[in-house]
């Protein structure tokens, strides 16, 4: 029943959306450059991963060594309106067609967390990953790496249709507040490393 309502769900929302879309990938050329579309190596069931797509919120500006500039300095004022009002995240409706990804479900994170997790920690990876998930609406990027992933795991443990339905109301509650889109002190989130954090480059969650 999940799978049936990512399908029709998706589907209904790329082509509802797709005037939109058009009107972004505009902007987004013309403000931030190519490509439009972001797209980053995930983990998603399993341990498995999957390229995850976004509209770019950055620009490719980089230093006299041809290094990328940290995200403070790439994220523009239109980027953060677009992480502001998760329009950035339309394309992954392009992911949950695809079975990559669901509605709902732990947010999928980069390839190299795998390593620092925890046994408990791991057991995130039971489900698809989501657009949006149990730690999206109890806090997002305000709270620590911790927090996000007890959640998580008590979504993989208490799953069920109704528990998705609320998520995704409050989800759509979330987004109007636009509540825990940054961490306190970050252009966009402190890369996990185990039991401590370092200065994230492109890599938002």
């Amino acid at each position: 029943m999940k799978r049936v309502l990512d399908v029709i769900a998706s589907f209904i929302g790329l082509v509802v959306l797709f005037p939109l879309f058009i009107v972004l990938s505009l902007l987004i050329r013309f403000r931030l450059g190519s490509p439009v579309i972001f797209k980053q190596r995930r983990i998603g069931k399993g341990g498995e991963p999957f390229w995850l797509y976004k509209f770019r919120t950055m620009t490719n500006e980089r230093d006299e060594c041809g290094e990328l500039l940290p995200d403070e300095k790439r994220l523009t004022p239109f980027g953060m309106f677009l992480r502001n009002t998760s329009l950035d995240e339309l394309p992954q409706l392009w992911n949950v067609l695809k079975g990559d990804l669901s509605l709902v479900g732990p947010r999928p994170l980069l390839c190299e967390y795998l390593a620092f997790y925890t046994p408990e920690q791991a057991r995130r990876h039971e489900v698809k990953p989501g657009i949006t998930g149990w730690a999206q609406i109890n806090g997002r990027n305000a709270i620590s790496w911790e927090e996000k992933f007890r959640l998580d795991v008590w979504y993989v443990d208490h799953q069920s249709f109704l528990l998705d339905m609320k998520i995704l109301a409050l989800t759509i509650f979330k987004v109007f507040k636009r509540e825990g889109i940054q961490q306190a002190g970050c252009a966009t989130v402190e890369k996990f490393n185990g039991c401590s954090v370092s200065q994230s480059e492109g890599g938002r969650e």
